[in-house]
Protein backbone atom coordinates (compact mmCIF):
# COMPACT_ATOMS: atom_id res chain seq x y z
CA UNK A 1 0.00 0.00 0.00
CA UNK A 2 1.01 3.38 -1.16
CA UNK A 3 0.97 5.99 1.75
CA UNK A 4 1.82 9.88 2.00
CA UNK A 5 1.61 11.65 5.33
CA UNK A 6 1.84 15.09 4.04
CA UNK A 7 2.31 17.11 7.03
CA UNK A 8 4.08 14.92 9.83
CA UNK A 9 5.59 18.22 11.22
CA UNK A 10 1.93 18.53 12.80
CA UNK A 11 2.32 15.79 15.36
CA UNK A 12 6.26 16.07 16.05
CA UNK A 13 7.31 12.44 14.62
CA UNK A 14 6.44 10.54 17.43
CA UNK A 15 7.10 6.82 18.04
CA UNK A 16 3.92 5.59 16.80
CA UNK A 17 4.73 6.72 13.13
CA UNK A 18 5.93 3.32 13.14
CA UNK A 19 2.44 1.54 13.17
CA UNK A 20 1.56 3.06 10.21
CA UNK A 21 5.13 2.48 8.58
CA UNK A 22 4.38 -1.22 9.07
CA UNK A 23 0.92 -0.53 6.76
CA UNK A 24 2.97 0.39 3.65
CA UNK A 25 5.83 2.16 1.95
CA UNK A 26 5.11 5.58 3.77
CA UNK A 27 6.23 8.92 2.24
CA UNK A 28 6.33 11.87 4.83
CA UNK A 29 6.79 15.23 4.20
CA UNK A 30 7.04 18.26 7.08
CA UNK A 31 4.49 20.19 5.62
CA UNK A 32 3.34 20.54 2.02
CA UNK A 33 2.14 23.88 0.01
CA UNK A 34 -0.96 23.60 -1.97
CA UNK A 35 1.36 23.58 -5.34
CA UNK A 36 2.60 20.24 -4.44
CA UNK A 37 0.01 18.33 -3.13
CA UNK A 38 -0.57 16.64 -6.38
CA UNK A 39 2.56 15.65 -7.18
CA UNK A 40 3.64 14.44 -3.69
CA UNK A 41 -0.18 12.36 -3.78
CA UNK A 42 0.43 10.89 -7.36
CA UNK A 43 -0.25 6.91 -7.09
CA UNK A 44 -0.90 6.72 -3.57
CA UNK A 45 -3.41 4.93 -1.87
CA UNK A 46 -3.62 6.45 1.06
CA UNK A 47 -3.27 10.06 1.95
CA UNK A 48 -2.95 11.22 5.39
CA UNK A 49 -3.09 15.39 6.49
CA UNK A 50 -3.83 16.94 9.48
CA UNK A 51 -4.76 20.91 7.72
CA UNK A 52 -3.34 20.32 3.89
CA UNK A 53 -6.35 20.68 1.74
CA UNK A 54 -7.81 17.85 -0.11
CA UNK A 55 -9.95 19.86 -2.72
CA UNK A 56 -12.40 18.44 -5.59
CA UNK A 57 -9.64 19.86 -8.01
CA UNK A 58 -7.08 17.39 -6.04
CA UNK A 59 -9.30 14.41 -6.08
CA UNK A 60 -9.73 14.31 -9.83
CA UNK A 61 -6.20 13.96 -10.33
CA UNK A 62 -5.11 11.23 -8.23
CA UNK A 63 -7.10 8.14 -9.96
CA UNK A 64 -5.00 5.91 -7.41
CA UNK A 65 -6.88 7.55 -4.30
CA UNK A 66 -8.96 5.30 -2.10
CA UNK A 67 -8.57 6.50 1.42
CA UNK A 68 -8.20 10.04 3.03
CA UNK A 69 -7.25 10.09 7.13
CA UNK A 70 -7.51 13.09 8.77
CA UNK A 71 -4.84 13.31 11.54
CA UNK A 72 -7.63 15.43 13.43
CA UNK A 73 -11.51 15.59 14.44
CA UNK A 74 -12.52 18.48 11.97
CA UNK A 75 -12.48 17.14 8.07
CA UNK A 76 -13.42 20.69 7.13
CA UNK A 77 -10.13 20.80 4.84
CA UNK A 78 -11.58 17.90 2.76
CA UNK A 79 -14.45 17.74 -0.06
CA UNK A 80 -15.76 15.24 2.24
CA UNK A 81 -19.18 15.34 0.02
CA UNK A 82 -17.24 14.79 -3.36
CA UNK A 83 -14.74 12.03 -1.91
CA UNK A 84 -17.71 10.28 -1.27
CA UNK A 85 -19.25 10.34 -4.93
CA UNK A 86 -16.03 9.52 -6.10
CA UNK A 87 -15.64 6.41 -3.58
CA UNK A 88 -13.05 7.36 -1.97
CA UNK A 89 -13.57 6.82 1.75
CA UNK A 90 -12.60 9.93 4.35
CA UNK A 91 -11.94 9.17 8.17
CA UNK A 92 -11.31 11.16 11.12
CA UNK A 93 -10.24 10.63 14.70
CA UNK A 94 -11.95 11.90 17.85
CA UNK A 95 -11.05 11.63 21.54
CA UNK A 96 -7.27 11.62 21.22
CA UNK A 97 -6.59 14.68 22.83
CA UNK A 98 -9.56 14.95 25.86
CA UNK A 99 -7.18 14.73 28.71
CA UNK A 100 -4.17 16.87 27.15
CA UNK A 101 -6.54 20.17 26.30
CA UNK A 102 -8.53 19.59 29.61
CA UNK A 103 -4.81 19.72 31.56
CA UNK A 104 -4.00 23.02 29.33
CA UNK A 105 -7.62 24.27 30.11
CA UNK A 106 -6.28 24.43 34.43
CA UNK A 107 -3.13 25.37 33.24
CA UNK A 108 -4.06 28.41 31.98
CA UNK A 109 -6.23 29.44 34.12
CA UNK A 110 -4.30 28.94 37.06
CA UNK A 111 -1.39 30.60 35.90
CA UNK A 112 -3.61 33.58 35.08
CA UNK A 113 -5.80 33.52 38.32
CA UNK A 114 -2.28 32.87 40.22
CA UNK A 115 -0.21 34.78 38.70
CA UNK A 116 2.86 32.94 39.40
CA UNK A 117 5.23 34.41 36.50
CA UNK A 118 4.80 38.18 38.57
CA UNK A 119 5.77 36.16 41.85
CA UNK A 120 8.32 34.09 40.28
CA UNK A 121 10.20 37.20 38.36
CA UNK A 122 9.61 39.14 41.85
CA UNK A 123 12.17 36.82 43.78
CA UNK A 124 14.74 36.27 40.74
CA UNK A 125 14.89 40.05 39.93
CA UNK A 126 16.15 40.23 43.93
CA UNK A 127 13.51 42.06 45.30
CA UNK A 128 12.32 39.07 48.04
CA UNK A 129 15.99 38.84 49.37
CA UNK A 130 15.74 42.99 49.99
CA UNK A 131 11.76 42.54 51.35
CA UNK A 132 11.78 42.78 55.76
CA UNK A 133 8.78 40.37 55.09
CA UNK A 134 8.86 36.57 54.28
CA UNK A 135 5.82 36.81 52.33
CA UNK A 136 5.09 39.67 49.69
CA UNK A 137 1.16 40.43 47.90
CA UNK A 138 2.04 42.49 45.06
CA UNK A 139 -0.95 40.79 42.82
CA UNK A 140 -3.47 39.38 45.38
CA UNK A 141 -5.48 36.49 43.58
CA UNK A 142 -8.35 34.31 44.21
CA UNK A 143 -9.39 30.79 45.07
CA UNK A 144 -11.29 28.61 42.60
CA UNK A 145 -13.56 26.77 45.20
CA UNK A 146 -17.18 28.14 45.24
CA UNK A 147 -16.44 30.04 41.75
CA UNK A 148 -18.53 29.61 39.27
CA UNK A 149 -17.40 28.65 35.56
CA UNK A 150 -19.81 28.44 32.90
CA UNK A 151 -18.07 26.06 29.92
CA UNK A 152 -19.04 26.95 25.90
CA UNK A 153 -19.89 23.32 24.57
CA UNK A 154 -20.11 20.80 26.97
CA UNK A 155 -19.14 17.82 24.55
CA UNK A 156 -16.25 15.65 25.42
CA UNK A 157 -13.69 17.93 26.19
CA UNK A 158 -16.30 20.27 28.08
CA UNK A 159 -17.32 17.42 29.74
CA UNK A 160 -14.10 16.56 31.16
CA UNK A 161 -13.33 20.16 32.14
CA UNK A 162 -16.21 20.27 34.35
CA UNK A 163 -15.13 17.17 36.20
CA UNK A 164 -12.13 19.12 37.01
CA UNK A 165 -13.92 22.29 38.02
CA UNK A 166 -15.77 20.30 40.21
CA UNK A 167 -12.82 18.75 42.06
CA UNK A 168 -11.67 22.46 42.54
CA UNK A 169 -14.88 23.05 43.94
CA UNK A 170 -16.36 25.17 41.15
CA UNK A 171 -19.56 25.18 40.65
CA UNK A 172 -20.24 24.37 36.59
CA UNK A 173 -22.80 25.87 34.09
CA UNK A 174 -23.26 25.46 30.50
CA UNK A 175 -24.13 26.82 27.43
CA UNK A 176 -25.28 24.66 24.66
CA UNK A 177 -24.06 25.88 21.36
CA UNK A 178 -25.45 23.66 19.07
CA UNK A 179 -28.82 23.89 21.01
CA UNK A 180 -29.55 20.71 21.40
CA UNK A 181 -26.93 19.25 24.11
CA UNK A 182 -28.64 18.72 27.68
CA UNK A 183 -26.55 17.07 31.03
CA UNK A 184 -28.28 15.67 34.26
CA UNK A 185 -25.50 16.98 36.54
CA UNK A 186 -25.28 20.94 35.25
CA UNK A 187 -27.70 23.90 34.91
CA UNK A 188 -27.70 24.89 31.14
CA UNK A 189 -27.91 28.43 30.67
CA UNK A 190 -28.64 30.98 28.03
CA UNK A 191 -25.49 32.57 26.83
CA UNK A 192 -25.93 36.26 28.34
CA UNK A 193 -26.74 34.81 31.90
CA UNK A 194 -23.75 32.58 31.42
CA UNK A 195 -21.24 35.67 30.73
CA UNK A 196 -23.07 37.93 33.35
CA UNK A 197 -22.79 35.51 36.24
CA UNK A 198 -19.60 33.41 35.76
CA UNK A 199 -16.25 34.11 37.12
CA UNK A 200 -14.80 31.68 34.73
CA UNK A 201 -15.79 31.34 31.06
CA UNK A 202 -13.85 28.48 29.37
CA UNK A 203 -15.18 27.75 25.34
CA UNK A 204 -14.62 24.16 24.05
CA UNK A 205 -17.11 24.65 21.14
CA UNK A 206 -16.68 23.76 17.51
CA UNK A 207 -16.11 26.66 14.34
CA UNK A 208 -19.70 26.91 12.85
CA UNK A 209 -22.30 29.26 11.48
CA UNK A 210 -24.16 29.50 15.42
CA UNK A 211 -20.21 30.07 17.04
CA UNK A 212 -18.40 32.10 14.55
CA UNK A 213 -17.98 35.83 16.21
CA UNK A 214 -20.15 34.35 19.21
CA UNK A 215 -18.22 36.77 21.99
CA UNK A 216 -17.72 40.01 20.81
CA UNK A 217 -17.02 43.39 22.53
CA UNK A 218 -20.52 43.85 23.38
CA UNK A 219 -20.97 40.47 25.59
CA UNK A 220 -17.54 40.92 27.03
CA UNK A 221 -19.48 43.90 28.13
CA UNK A 222 -21.71 41.45 30.37
CA UNK A 223 -18.67 39.78 32.16
CA UNK A 224 -17.58 40.58 35.67
CA UNK A 225 -14.56 42.76 35.37
CA UNK A 226 -12.55 39.81 37.34
CA UNK A 227 -13.57 36.91 34.92
CA UNK A 228 -11.16 35.05 33.21
CA UNK A 229 -12.25 33.76 29.76
CA UNK A 230 -10.27 30.96 28.50
CA UNK A 231 -10.95 29.48 24.14
CA UNK A 232 -9.26 26.67 23.65
CA UNK A 233 -12.05 25.46 21.07
CA UNK A 234 -11.72 27.19 18.13
CA UNK A 235 -10.54 30.65 16.30
CA UNK A 236 -12.65 32.83 15.46
CA UNK A 237 -15.44 31.84 18.37
CA UNK A 238 -13.63 35.24 20.13
CA UNK A 239 -13.74 38.63 17.72
CA UNK A 240 -10.00 39.15 18.67
CA UNK A 241 -10.21 43.01 17.96
CA UNK A 242 -12.77 43.43 20.55
CA UNK A 243 -10.74 40.98 23.07
CA UNK A 244 -8.14 43.12 22.89
CA UNK A 245 -10.25 46.19 23.68
CA UNK A 246 -11.66 44.76 26.23
CA UNK A 247 -8.72 43.68 27.82
CA UNK A 248 -7.44 47.17 27.47
CA UNK A 249 -10.55 48.90 28.87
CA UNK A 250 -10.02 46.51 32.10
CA UNK A 251 -13.68 44.76 31.42
CA UNK A 252 -12.85 41.12 32.25
CA UNK A 253 -10.11 40.34 34.16
CA UNK A 254 -7.97 38.19 32.50
CA UNK A 255 -7.69 35.49 29.30
CA UNK A 256 -6.04 32.54 27.95
CA UNK A 257 -6.32 32.01 23.94
CA UNK A 258 -4.35 28.63 22.03
CA UNK A 259 -6.15 29.20 19.02
CA UNK A 260 -6.29 31.74 16.40
CA UNK A 261 -8.63 33.04 13.36
CA UNK A 262 -5.42 33.02 11.23
CA UNK A 263 -2.65 30.60 12.23
CA UNK A 264 -0.32 31.16 12.82
CA UNK A 265 -1.13 34.79 14.09
CA UNK A 266 -0.49 37.25 12.07
CA UNK A 267 1.94 40.25 13.16
CA UNK A 268 -0.48 42.66 13.05
CA UNK A 269 -3.16 41.01 15.59
CA UNK A 270 -4.18 43.90 18.14
CA UNK A 271 -3.86 40.70 20.97
CA UNK A 272 0.14 41.19 20.25
CA UNK A 273 0.05 44.90 21.54
CA UNK A 274 -2.41 45.32 24.52
CA UNK A 275 -1.79 47.46 26.76
CA UNK A 276 -0.90 44.99 29.91
CA UNK A 277 0.57 41.58 29.20
CA UNK A 278 0.04 40.31 31.98
CA UNK A 279 -3.89 40.06 30.93
CA UNK A 280 -3.33 38.04 28.39
CA UNK A 281 -2.07 34.04 27.83
CA UNK A 282 -1.34 33.31 23.90
CA UNK A 283 0.02 29.71 23.18
CA UNK A 284 0.39 28.11 19.50
CA UNK A 285 -2.63 26.12 19.12
CA UNK A 286 -0.55 23.40 21.58
CA UNK A 287 -3.43 22.54 24.02
CA UNK A 288 -4.01 19.11 21.93
CA UNK A 289 -0.36 17.81 21.57
CA UNK A 290 0.42 16.68 25.16
CA UNK A 291 2.96 13.50 23.79
CA UNK A 292 0.25 10.97 24.96
CA UNK A 293 -1.89 12.78 22.82
CA UNK A 294 0.25 12.62 19.36
CA UNK A 295 0.73 9.13 20.42
CA UNK A 296 -3.08 8.06 20.71
CA UNK A 297 -3.66 10.17 17.57
CA UNK A 298 -1.18 8.36 15.16
CA UNK A 299 -2.00 4.96 16.64
CA UNK A 300 -5.92 5.62 15.63
CA UNK A 301 -5.19 6.51 12.19
CA UNK A 302 -3.28 3.43 11.68
CA UNK A 303 -6.26 1.77 13.09
CA UNK A 304 -8.47 3.62 10.60
CA UNK A 305 -6.04 2.28 7.45
CA UNK A 306 -6.05 -1.60 9.11
CA UNK A 307 -9.48 -1.42 8.98
CA UNK A 308 -9.71 -0.05 5.18
CA UNK A 309 -7.27 -2.67 4.73
CA UNK A 310 -9.13 -5.47 6.35
CA UNK A 311 -12.53 -4.34 4.33
CA UNK A 312 -10.67 -4.54 1.01
CA UNK A 313 -9.07 -8.27 1.86
CA UNK A 314 -12.86 -9.03 2.88
CA UNK A 315 -14.56 -7.22 -0.73
CA UNK A 316 -11.98 -9.01 -2.53
CA UNK A 317 -12.41 -12.42 -1.13
CA UNK A 318 -16.37 -11.74 -1.11
CA UNK A 319 -15.69 -11.44 -5.22
CA UNK A 320 -13.61 -14.27 -5.36
CA UNK A 321 -10.77 -12.06 -6.35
Amino acid sequence: MEIVFLDVGTTGRVNNLKLIEKLGNLDLYDATEPQLVVERCTGKEVIITNKVNITREVIDRLPDLRLICVAATGVDNVDTAYAKKKGIEVKNVSGYSTDSVAQVTFAMLLHLVNRLSYYDDYVKSGAYSRNPSFTHHGKPFWELRGKRIGIIGLGTIGRQVARIAESFGMEVVFYSASGRNNHISYKRFELNDLLISSDVVSIHAPLTDRTRNLITYEKMKLMRPCAVLLNLGRGGIINESDLARALNENLIGAAGIDVMEHEPIETGNPLLKIYNRDKLLITPHMAWASRESRELLLEKIAGNIEMYRENKRSAGRASGN
